[in-house]
């Protein structure tokens, strides 16, 4: 059976391949061949295709692809009152390493009423509104303030008790969760690669080096967000995606959900998860045991958006039904693994692979739950 809301049956996480006419624009912009206004509108002439795009595929929501972003992230951290951007190390990745840009706490932290993506939005909505599809928005879940640079990032000055910080970090995201649904959206997706990384050991293991505790982590994270999204209308979907990095098709954490499962499925308040399940990095379908009964939904990443080798809908079908022993089947839908495309750089695939992938999730979802 279908559903009416999302998550859908069939989905997607948000990013998608930036065309080579962003790309050369961007590029002109940096040597100040273009205005700033030109480069908005070769964006929005992009956004307007792929809304398009994403409803001839089948699928019943559609994202910006984030094309106004250069990191999946850092661009709307960066807006926040009390947060810059700042030259740092680079991410290490399996076997590359990432920009070296990163986020730091200097002041207060809020939600500013003048927040870029708000703006965003807005654009994407009319795109969608034309096409009558619905529109979905993602940003960077709030534990990655906390988690990118741990206590070394945030000022002492400003915050020399942490629970300060996280209480206002919590109240930061829930005036955005409000900004959000004041402007139209009801499809609101918090992209978190945290609550993967304590699955890790290795990464367990550098949170250790640095001070800070991986057991009680967890809980911390867990009270900002249902803080951050308890006051939102009944009519808005709130979903999370965790990532174990996606950066030029590499990643950075191995390990299956079972050392977080039961806080995050049964006590993080989302309304779905999207999980990815495209490689033995992630482990088994037993961790979804704890998705209590009744409303809330697991997007299945079957479908890897690292490469651009097309998987056998059989295969896709016969792991859905392997996850349907643990959760219920009608809790249960299909999206890729990731995005395709988490920083401007994306994935290595091509665009005809990447809209393939998309098609891929629409049929199989229809051949198990029916149109």
């Amino acid at each position: 059976m279908q559903k009416s809301k999302p998550p859908f049956r069939a989905d997607h996480v948000g990013s998608l391949l930036r065309p080579q006419r962003i790309k050369d624009a961007r590029a002109r912009l940096a040597k100040g061949e273009i205005t700033a206004a030109e480069l908005l509108r070769v964006e929005s002439l992009e956004i307007g295709k792929i809304v398009q795009k994403q409803k001839q595929n089948g699928l019943m929501l559609a994202t910006d692809g984030e094309f106004r972003r250069s990191w999946w992230h850092f661009d709307f951290l960066k807006h926040l009152g009390g947060c810059e951007l700042h030259k740092t190390g680079g991410i290490q990745f399996n076997g590359m390493m990432t920009r070296g840009e990163s986020i730091r706490v200097t002041g207060k932290l809020d939600f500013p009423g003048s927040h870029p993506m708000i703006e965003h939005f807005k654009l994407l909505k009319d795109k969608c509104d034309l096409a009558g599809i619905l529109p979905k928005m993602t940003i960077p879940s709030p534990s990655l303030l906390h988690y990118r640079g741990g206590r070394s990032a945030i000022s002492q000055q400003v915050y020399p008790d942490m629970d300060d910080f996280f209480i206002d970090l919590a109240k930061t995201y829930r005036k955005a969760v409000q900004a959000f649904y004041d402007a139209g959206c009801r499809y609101l997706q918090f992209d978190d690669t945290v609550w993967a990384y304590l699955c890790s050991e290795d990464q367990r293991a550098k949170l250790r080096g640095r001070g800070e505790d991986p057991d009680a982590l967890p809980a911390v994270y867990a009270r900002v967000i249902n803080y951050a999204i308890a006051e939102r209308p009944a009519d808005m979907i709130i979903t999370t995606h965790v990532c174990r990095g996606n950066f030029r098709s590499a990643w950075i954490s191995s390990g299956g959900y079972e050392p977080v499962a039961e806080i995050l499925l049964s006590r993080v308040n989302y309304d779905g998860y999207f999980l990815e399940y495209d490689s033995d990095r992630a482990g088994g379908f037993e961790p979804l045991r704890f998705l209590p009964k009744g409303n809330k939904t697991v997007v299945l990443g079957l479908i890897t958006s690292k490469t651009g080798v097309l998987e056998k809908k059989d295969d896709i079908r016969q792991r859905v039904m392997e996850a349907a022993k643990f959760v219920s089947l009608d809790q249960l839908a299909l999206s890729p693994q990731c995005g395709f495309a988490s920083t401007e750089e994306g994935n290595i695939l091509t665009e005809d692979e990447q809209w393939a992938k998309l098609r891929l999730t629409v049929d199989v979802a229809s051949e198990v739950w029916g149109r």
